[in-house]
């Protein structure tokens, strides 16, 4: 992305999008989004046990792409990567809707999962250009081949087969989003029981 140097911009920048906006705000409005959810959250036993399931399934997704995951070094196409071009994405997605959902908040649970894609959409096309480029000759064949984001199922037994390397995964710092599904988790938790009593 071009970034302005001077104190003012120049006529051969282009016009900034929203894809550039969303990849400004992401962070933010994660933090906003995620204060309002816990301030709102009535969680119960059945949404939190639900919640959690998918929530996990997302940390696992995000631990077992950042095993497999060498960026701009070289194409990954091993692990997860076999079944969707972004598995990091997509544990995230899952991450967010379990913590929503354990939540039980309607309004939340729908508004959420929207904003995240609403948000995170235009990201995930500015990185897939960003491969088309660093990998002009390899990424066009694997994006006729692999989803951009739901999983090709049938691609599961090859994925699993392929290597995991640890040194990766904490290369990544991925266990920081266990830390964080487990701070969000405890925290409705603890809410449920005071709210309950």
């Amino acid at each position: 992305m071009p970034t302005e140097t001077g104190s003012s911009a120049t006529a051969s920048q282009p016009p900034k999008t929203f894809r550039h906006y969303a990849q400004k705000i992401r962070v933010p409005a994660g933090f906003v989004i995620a204060a309002l959810f816990l301030f709102t959250a009535r969680p119960n036993p059945v949404f939190i046990a639900y919640g959690l399931l998918v929530a996990l399934v997302g940390v696992g997704l995000r631990a077992w792409a950042s095993g497999h995951l060498r960026k701009d070094q070289q194409l990954t196409v091993r692990g997860p990567y076999r079944m969707t071009r972004n598995p990091l994405y997509l544990g995230s997605f899952l991450m967010v809707a379990g913590a929503v959902a354990a939540g039980a908040n309607l309004y939340l649970s729908i508004g959420v999962p929207l904003l995240y894609l609403a948000i995170y959409w235009p990201v995930i096309r500015a990185e897939e250009a960003h491969l088309y480029r660093i990998f002009p000759e390899d990424y066009p064949d694997y994006a006729k081949a692999v989803p951009l984001i739901l999983p090709k199922l049938t691609a599961l037994p090859a994925a699993l087969r392929d290597g995991f390397e640890m040194a990766l995964y904490r290369r990544h710092r991925e266990y920081r989003a266990m830390i964080g599904v487990f701070a969000v988790f405890t925290f409705l938790y603890i809410k449920m029981v005071w709210w309950k009593s």
